[in-house]
Parts: C-alpha cells; structure tokens; sequence
C-alpha cells in the first residue's frame, strides 16, 4: 500500500531509484532510457555534476529568502542569463516554479496590462484546439484538450477556439502549405471579428504543439500572419514555450525559426532541467513601461517565486547549453531522429505520420494509413505502447485523443540533448519493437 496519491490509483509505479546521462534506474534494477525527458524536461540527461554543484554552492550560501523582502544575486544573474538571450524586446523575466503558474502569470500580465493602458473592457482570450496550457483553472480555460477539460468546464472561464497547424488532417489535397497556413490565420481574423476586437486581450498558442496533439509544426509564415493580426488588432500575442522552448527544437526559443516576437512567452521545463522547480514568464518591454507608468506593480505572486536553489539550478543549466554547443547537437540529432524514424515507421502500417522539429517528434498512430482511420479509442493503444516500451527499457510520451480528445493515438519523443546516434538508435529500435507488440 502507499499513502502517496499518485496520478492513477489503478496503476503500479515503478520506483526510481538513480539516474545518469539519459538512463533512469529503478529499484529492481531495471535501466530505462530517457527518450520523453520526462515530459520534455530533462534537457540534460539526469546528475549533471556542473547542474549538482551549482544547487550545492547555492545551498552552502542561501536556502531561501522571500521576494516581498529580498532578491538574490542568483535570481539577478538568471534574469540578466534568460533576458540577455530572449527576443528582442523583452526586457524582464518573472520567475513561478513551472508551467501551469507560467501560464496562469501571463493571463493575469495580459489582463493587467490593458486595465493599465485603460481599455478594461477588453476580458477575452483566443486560444486553440487540441493544446495543452497547464493544469490550473485558468490554463485549463485557454487549453484545448477536452478530456482535461470535461469535468471542470463549469469551473473555467469563457475562452474561444480556432483550429490548430494540424497539416496531417486539415491541410487540403488541393491546399498548399502557404495557402493552409492562410485559412487558419483567416479563422483567427474571422474569430476576432465575430467576437469584437476591442474585446479581446491576447491570443495564446504552443509556438509547436505539444503532448496534447504531438509536435505539431505551423506552415512557413503562419506565425507572421499571427503576429500582424494581433498587432492590427491591439491585441496581444502570447506563445507557449513551455514545452517546445529553451532549446528543444533547435534554437533557445521555438519562436526564432518562426521569425516572431511575442509580447509574452512562458517558459519551463527545459529551464531548469528537472533538477528544481522553474519556470518564468518573459515579458515585452510594452508591457513593463505600461506598469511602471501606471500602478508600478504586478499585482500577483507565489511563495517560491524566484528560488534561489532553483534559480541557481536554471543558471547552470543555461551555462552548461552554451559551453557544450548542446543547441547545434539538439540539430543534428533531431535531424537523425527523423531519419532514423522515417527508415523505421515511414512505410509502416499502422503509423499515419512522422512530425516535429529538434528533439521533439512524433509518431502518430493510424488503424489504416490509407484512410487515417483512427484505432477504436476503447483499445487505448497509447497506454498499451507506454507499457510495452518501458517492458522493453524506454520511457516515450504516449497520449490519446490526437485528433479530438477522443480519436488518435501518438508518441511523443523528447529526448535530452546530449544524446548521441547511438542513443537514438536504441530509441527507435525498442520503440519499434513496442509498437509492432500492440498493433502489429
């Protein structure tokens, strides 16, 4: 019996026991490879001793000190780090200890800001279909994914819905790339039109989908689009990097290779590595002058904002990226891992397609490829895959309710940075080998 709640009580937990590089250990002795980081958090790998020393330095100095009496020259010298090498523009960092206080910080920046500027009468988000924002009510009223969603509807507020870059389904046989990416910003301009444009603060987006759909790339030019609809409109533009970001998909921020700056972009996961708690929301400079010459305050907060343990862990992590060229491995892995997918699944049966960019792929699975009929949602081929990839040593990012939050199965692959061909491989060989187990 354990007394922990864990996410399943139907479920029996392994129980991890040590780390090194890319391998997780349990305690009956089983190896793991780390091919999901996680959920895309262990950008690099697990007991990095650069990582370890830097929390240990930080303990041996200052455990914690509260940000309503103090700062920290870590919390300074982390913030210099992050806005240093953000997007033009954006001029401050506000540290939260994840995601979903990410997610939940930017809301409420968004919402401030146009109560700053004196235009309260803007109190809408545009948000899309089949993302993932975070677990908290608010990120949970912009998200997408409906299974998450269901039961708690009546808890969250209003948000509107456009569709997703989903080429796979959507994009028309007679479409091309640019003419898809087209109509989906049409539909956010139609959006904005029917609900009033004065209305709204800010569209949200994951800048390449994430867990909810599977790696989900835009068409060359989309984001552009976006970025001009917004500023037409007044309105804000808010990208999701909490999963794609900090060098995931190649570049520090996925938003660089789409030749955009957002006005806020939440950041996590990769932040920090997994060795503490982090995340932060970088903010436009627009916004922060909209403060300081209005109520000179952010009226929000959080006990363990801005960590020094934490703080101390994201800064080596930041430092070690740079020092090993991690971000030009992350490149030449990735582009490996679509090889070594698409050698592997690409005239397979029962895999529809093959996506992402970077480290961060994926797979999605289809009971006919001809069709892309989806697998009956009872068989819950997803979970059976995760089973028989972590029987065979891998851990993968499997989730269902692809296409709807019924239909479709995918992998998701979001490996840690340093790894090597050979690693990769491995990974494609038992996820393979896993795959043809359940669908054959």
């Amino acid at each position: 019996m354990t007394s922990v709640l864990h996410r399943s009580l139907k479920a029996s937990y392994p129980k991890a026991a040590s780390g090194q590089g890319i391998h997780i250990r349990d305690t009956e002795g089983r190896d793991y490879i780390d091919a999901s980081g996680g959920a895309a958090v262990s950008c690099l790998g697990h007991m990095h001793p650069d990582v370890l020393s830097a929390m240990r330095k930080q303990l041996d100095e200052l455990e914690y000190a509260h940000t309503g009496f103090f700062t920290t020259e870590v919390a300074e010298q982390l913030g210099d780090d992050l806005v240093a090498h953000a997007p033009e523009g954006m001029s401050h960092v506000y540290f939260v200890s994840g995601g979903s206080e990410a997610i939940e910080a930017a809301l409420k920046m968004a919402r401030q800001y146009f109560v700053e500027i004196g235009q309260p009468q803007r109190a809408r988000f545009i948000a899309r279909k089949q993302s993932y924002h975070g677990n908290t009510l608010g990120a949970l009223a912009v998200g997408g994914n409906e299974w998450r969603r269901a039961q708690f509807e009546p808890l969250l507020v209003k948000t509107h819905h456009v569709s997703p870059p989903y080429a796979y389904r959507d994009r028309r046989a007679d479409e091309s790339d640019a003419e898809y990416g087209e109509r989906l910003a049409q539909e956010l301009e139609a959006m904005i039109a029917e609900l009033g444009p004065d209305t709204i603060i800010g569209f949200i987006a994951e800048t390449v989908g994430g867990a909810t759909a599977g790696a989900l790339t835009a068409p060359e030019g989309y984001y552009r689009r976006v970025r001009e609809i917004c500023d037409r409109h007044g309105i804000l533009l808010i990208l999701d990097e909490v999963m794609c970001g900090m060098g995931r998909t190649g570049t520090l921020h996925a938003c660089e290779q789409e030749g955009v700056t957002p006005d806020l972009m939440t950041i996590a996961k990769g932040m920090g590595g997994g060795y503490a708690p982090i995340g932060g929301v970088l903010v436009h400079e627009k916004i922060i002058d909209a403060f300081a010459a209005g109520s000179g305050m952010f009226q929000h907060g959080h006990t363990y904002l801005g960590h020094p343990v934490a703080c101390a862990a994201s800064l080596a992590v930041q430092q070690v990226i740079r020092r090993d060229n991690l971000l030009e491995n992350v490149r030449k892995q990735g582009k490996y891992l679509t090889q070594r997918l698409e050698a592997r699944f690409g005239n397979h049966p029962h895999v529809g397609d093959i996506r992402g960019r970077g480290l961060f792929q994926a797979i999605e699975l289809v009971a006919d490829r001809s069709s892309k009929e989806t697998f009956d949602p009872a068989r819950k081929v997803h979970a059976q895959i995760k089973q028989e990839a972590m029987a065979r040593g891998l851990m993968c990012y499997p989730m269902g309710g692809t296409i709807d939050g019924i239909h479709g199965d995918h992998v998701l692959l979001a490996p840690p940075f340093i790894v090597n061909e050979a690693d990769i491989d491995a990974i494609v060989e038992r996820l393979g080998d896993a795959v043809d187990a359940v669908v054959g």
